[in-house]
């Protein structure tokens, strides 16, 4: 992948630059790829299920409103989106197990940790345009992430 540094060299304002400062836990530090998305708060029933699915190499946002109250994604869960070919996850909320996700094949990027576990009630919706940052996220445009931050397409 062209680093986030050039494809914004090249493409400018056609690409969308998040500003928020995610920290990279997983083992892969650049990632890329179609985005998916789910709309949830403290509870990670949606972000499981689509997880469980095939990925084709996607990209899932997960806007978890901020929330530094429970974790969205631990270990297991993210091994089931190592499973089924995802090319990464970054969530707008927090995960745990971060040292076992640091040693898996994946993007992950998030606004920090909790080991506290989120709720299972299913609410929240998959798929649907989200917004955190400034940056709208569209299923389905690509996104672009390495050391440097996150790009999205327009």
């Amino acid at each position: 992948m062209t680093s986030t540094a050039d494809l914004y060299d090249v493409h400018g304002d056609d690409l969308q630059s998040l500003p928020l400062q995610l920290r990279s836990f997983g083992g892969r530090t650049t990632f890329e790829g179609p985005i998916r998305t789910v709309r949830c708060y403290q509870d990670n029933v949606l972000l499981k299920s689509l997880l469980s699915s095939p990925g084709d190499g996607a990209v899932l946002v997960v806007d978890g409103d901020g929330s530094y109250g429970t974790a969205l994604m631990g270990d297991m869960i993210a091994q089931l989106a190592v499973d089924n070919g995802w090319a990464g996850v970054v969530i707008h909320g927090c995960i745990r197990d971060s040292a076992a996700i640091a040693t898996m094949p994946l993007g992950v990027k998030a606004l920090g940790t909790n080991p506290r576990k989120s709720g299972k009630q299913g609410t929240g919706e998959v798929d649907v345009a989200v917004e955190f940052g400034g940056v709208a996220f569209r299923p389905g445009a690509r996104l672009y992430a390495d050391g440097d931050g996150v790009l999205v397409e327009r």
